[in-house]
């Protein structure tokens, strides 16, 4: 099996989940929804991925990634055809809930073959190749969004999503049979969810990764809500959050001539440090041209955050147990992804959104102190 079927399967499927976000937060704004209900429904798509992450995680390990894919598939766009049948923020709500399997699905499962396909002296590369796709579609994504909200509205947009979701789970079955297949018996070793904790690469992994995704979870649902404040459109918006992925394609480019360069963790918190310093800023400005600016330095500070912590885990895990390990990963994310939202919610509904930005700021100032290789010295 190529790599490039799971560059194309991680295309499709991550362009249609990042448009959900921007879909289902807009439409629920456009419906009189306040910050704090932008926040519980951010918190909506983690439900999923906190029960069943490390769960996956052990049957993709055991038993391969082709059925379990093709029910994220169906799954989101399942969840996408709701709030086009049923106007109302409930459907929202529900389009929420179910897009949480296909992410946990699709992320998880794909970021495990990436590195199940590659040979370790390729691995760099490979993993630096699928961030660039991952890049892409979260340029393509709220693009896509916006500019559909604009021309065909809010329910015409979930029902394009639900539409394209179709392909990857097309592609599956026709040619998901020439995927790695699993294990299929139980190893003997200590399999419970704690057991994976006891290696300490594991352990630090955990908290860095799960720092920069609620950064960023925070990020791609607060951004929306503070540009709507200040009167910009769905286009102005979908291009402000559009520059992101463009600067993290930038990086990412670089990011296998980066890795050989410098050492993964220092280049982790120089990244943190510079993604901290550009949060910062956003509630100072209210242009399109300011807030792009500032979401494009955003990104490139942060597009080499999340594949460097995806090979750390990868690399971190024992033998056979690699979709446990980034099922554990995923499962933290989303288990703080849950709760900050719904937190950072109520603080938006009391102080304003000012302070989302700059605590947002403060988190990934501790992820880079703590990814800064100090004991290696």
């Amino acid at each position: 099996m190529s790599i490039y079927f799971i560059y194309t399967l991680s295309l499709i499927n991550g362009a249609n989940a990042q448009g959900a976000r921007v879909v289902l937060s807009l439409y629920a704004l456009d419906l009189g929804a306040r910050p704090f209900t932008v926040g519980v429904l951010a918190a909506t798509f983690s439900i999923v991925p906190v029960m069943l992450g490390v769960k996956v995680g052990k049957l993709a390990d055991r038993l391969g990634a082709r059925w379990l894919l093709i029910a994220g598939a169906a799954a989101g766009g399942l969840g996408m055809l709701m709030p086009y049948l049923f106007p109302g923020i409930p459907a929202i709500f529900a389009a929420g809930i179910l897009n949480g399997p296909s992410a946990v699905l699709f992320n998880l499962l794909l970021q495990n073959l990436v590195g199940l396909l590659s040979e370790p002296e390729y691995r760099a590369r490979n993993f630096g190749n699928y961030s660039l796709i991952n890049a892409l579609y979260s340029f393509i994504g709220p693009l896509f969004a916006g500019f559909t909200i604009d021309h065909l509205g809010h329910a015409y947009a979930c029902l394009s999503l639900a539409v394209f979701s179709l392909a990857p789970a097309a592609m599956l079955a026709i040619w998901g049979k020439h995927l790695p297949g699993g294990t299929r018996h139980a190893e003997s070793e200590d399999r419970r969810d704690t057991g994976m904790l006891s290696y300490p690469g594991v352990r630090t992994t955990l908290v860095t990764g799960s720092l920069q995704n609620t950064a960023d979870s925070l990020y791609q649902f607060y951004m929306p809500v503070y540009a709507h404040a200040k009167g910009l459109s769905a286009s102005a918006i979908g291009v402000i959050l559009a520059m992101y992925p463009a600067a993290a394609t930038v990086m990412r480019i670089m990011l296998t001539r980066l890795i050989l360069r410098f050492q993964e963790e220092r280049l982790l918190a120089c990244a943190f440090y510079l993604g901290a310093g550009s949060l910062s800023l956003v509630p100072f400005f209210s242009t399109t041209i300011t807030l792009a600016s500032i979401s494009f330095v955003l990104g490139l500070g942060m597009g080499c955050c999340g594949p460097i912590v995806t090979m750390l885990m990868f690399g971190s895990a024992p033998p056979g147990r690699s979709g446990e390990a980034l099922g554990l990963k995923m499962t933290i994310n989303h288990l703080t992804k849950l709760v900050t939202p719904m937190v950072f919610g109520s603080v938006a509904s009391a102080f304003g959104l000012s302070p989302v930005f700059w605590i947002n700021a403060l988190m990934l100032s501790v992820g880079g102190y703590l990814s800064y290789p100090k004991s290696k010295t």
